[in-house]
């Protein structure tokens, strides 16, 4: 009988931290055949991702394998020696990162850095080089090269580097790729483009993929074995789809109730009903609360040499109108690369928009600059949780500094004596284990950090949190209770969000209204049940096919 192509036996990986050895994942087993696309899901944290990284090494100075073995094509990788795995990285086994923001270089242009992968493993020469990166810039969805490939990762939305990422990683024609969350920051067209580019290589080229995902709905559609991981170790692995038809493990099963599917109500995401959401919500009254007006952000682009020319302008939002009821609860819909983010980031005063007003509570807050708005009593009416984690939060400090900050800069009437107490019930409130509250950010996994920014962000009780993709990095059971906690917060203190997510089916559940948003501009708008029953664009009708579902 043949050996399998990627062969993980016995896996169990470690890690030394201050606070003694942390057992990641102990006795995983997993087989893998030329051709095969498996799907490894689970809660952040299950040892996912620790898994996938054991394959290249690349579990850090304090990270190591303590027991098992990985096998790849004959080769042992469980000790591989640093002229092997300079010679697979890239060219045998390519990945695509959680977090593209961290993972992409900041100081390189995001083309040069694609050229030096091609120059790299001998994919290109300094002449074919150029060519070959507008080609790969679109096999991955990406039409406006020339501003990509001279801006630096820092740039782009959260969307386009993933993209970038994405493109780096098909370059060298691998033959295994390892997939930890691909499409996180990606809408689902372009998700279903770039998933429809790999399942082609899957098939022309006899590619072997390894997708982990907390998308239950995308493993359906384009996997053919299963694998279900709870606190580092499998509990529950599958040859077919009957995982999704009869599963077996109670976990499996809380994780397939958790998926959000077309029908799906927020209350219903958990087992039991939470109480505060066991009553009807009360309508809501049209108490305007925000009110944006021909809100313009234009960005001068650079030419070819690096420099800015007046001339060359980029509309990345262009004329948006729209209105925020007092707790209403609105979502911001499109494609990668369309304007969400930076519409959010204008609100949030994080940027000075180029023309338009945004009114809040009747005050044009959009007159105060980015700089002074800081110091307004505004400030702490308004907080974000931002798309991407990792980039949000300060690598020095740990996760109850990351909580209190907002508490000890802008709550006046703070006590310093119920500090720990009140940073506590945030970390519970957002369901982050007490015994990480003393971590850094890189100790803890990429949905553990995203509940550490959404905590921070409810410190100061705001009256509008704008919500940038604030689940897209959390698996489906810890998602519903983030959803099930942003929609108690917002009955209970009459909250408004503004909802950015590529999930469409998230939307429908937690949005009153929905806006869809292409190419700077708003291009339809209204109540959530109506736009996504009857959608009269053409896009939206694009976005709402293109979203994968579970078999009924």
């Amino acid at each position: 009988m043949a050996k399998p192509f990627l062969q993980i036996k016995n896996l169990a990986v470690d890690f030394a931290t201050r606070r003694g050895v942390v057992h990641a994942v102990d006795d995983i087993n997993i087989n893998l055949n030329k051709g095969e696309v498996i799907a490894i899901v689970g809660e952040s944290g299950s040892g996912k991702s620790v898994t996938a990284y054991s394959i290249l090494n690349l579990l850090g100075n304090n990270g190591k394998i303590a027991k098992g073995s990985i096998t790849f094509d004959g080769m042992n990788l469980e000790n591989p020696s640093a002229s092997l795995l300079k010679d697979i990285r890239g060219r045998e086994i390519a990945m695509i990162f959680q977090n593209p923001m961290s993972t992409l270089n900041p100081i390189r242009k995001v083309g040069d850095q694609l050229s030096d992968m091609l120059r790299q493993h001998a994919q290109a020469t300094n002449q074919t080089a150029p060519r070959k990166v507008i080609e790969l810039l679109h096999k991955v969805e990406i039409q406006d090269t020339r501003r990509v490939t001279n801006a630096y990762p820092f740039e782009l939305s959260g969307g386009m580097c993933q993209r970038v990422m994405i493109a780096l990683a098909l370059a060298c024609n691998s033959r295994l790729l390892i997939a930890d969350e691909p499409t996180t920051g990606l809408d689902v067209t372009t998700q279903k483009s770039i998933m429809d580019l790999i399942m082609g290589l899957v098939k022309h080229r006899n590619l072997a993929v390894i997708l982990i995902t907390h998308d239950l709905g995308m493993a359906y559609q384009y996997c053919d074995k299963f694998v279900v991981m709870e606190k580092g170790q499998v509990v529950e692995a599958c040859d077919d789809h009957s995982l999704f038809t009869s599963p077996q493990h109670s976990y499996t099963k809380k994780l397939l109730a958790a998926t959000p599917g077309i029908s799906s109500k927020v209350e219903h995401l958990t087992p039991t009903v939470p109480v505060e959401l066991s009553k009807p919500a009360v309508e809501i009254e049209k108490k305007e609360l925000l009110k944006v007006e021909g809100l313009v952000k234009t960005y001068i682009l650079k030419s070819q040499g690096g420099f800015k020319s007046q001339g060359n302008t980029f509309n990345a939002v262009d004329g948006v109108n729209f209105t925020i009821y007092q707790g209403e609860c609105v979502g911001l819909v499109g494609e990668s690369g369309c304007g969400k983010s930076t519409t959010s980031r204008l609100i949030a005063r994080l940027e000075q928009p180029s023309e338009g007003r945004i009114l809040f509570l009747g005050e044009d807050i959009g007159q105060v600059s980015d700089r002074d708005f800081i110091r307004s009593p505004r400030r702490k009416d308004i907080q974000m949780v931002f798309q991407d984690p990792t980039g949000s939060l300060n690598p020095r400090h740990s996760a109850f500094q990351l909580i209190s900050e907002p508490i000890l800069r802008l709550q006046k009437d703070f006590n310093k004596a119920n500090l720990k107490d009140q940073v506590y019930q945030l970390a519970e409130k957002v369901g982050l284990p007490l015994e990480l509250i003393y971590r850094l950010p890189h100790q803890l996994s990429g949905g553990q950090k995203a509940r550490v920014g959404i905590a921070r962000a409810i410190a100061l009780n705001p009256k509008l949190l704008i919500l940038d993709e604030p689940t897209s990095a959390l698996d489906v059971s810890v998602q519903a209770i983030v959803l099930q906690l942003l929609e108690h917060l917002r009955r209970e203190h009459n909250l408004s969000y503004l909802f950015v997510s590529h999930d469409l089916n998230v939307v429908r559940m937690l949005s009153q209204r929905i806006l869809v948003m292409q190419s700077g501009k708003i291009v339809e708008s209204g109540e959530t049940a109506e736009v996504m029953s009857k959608p009269k664009h053409l896009f939206t009708k694009t976005l709402l096919a293109a979203i994968p579902q579970l078999a009924s």
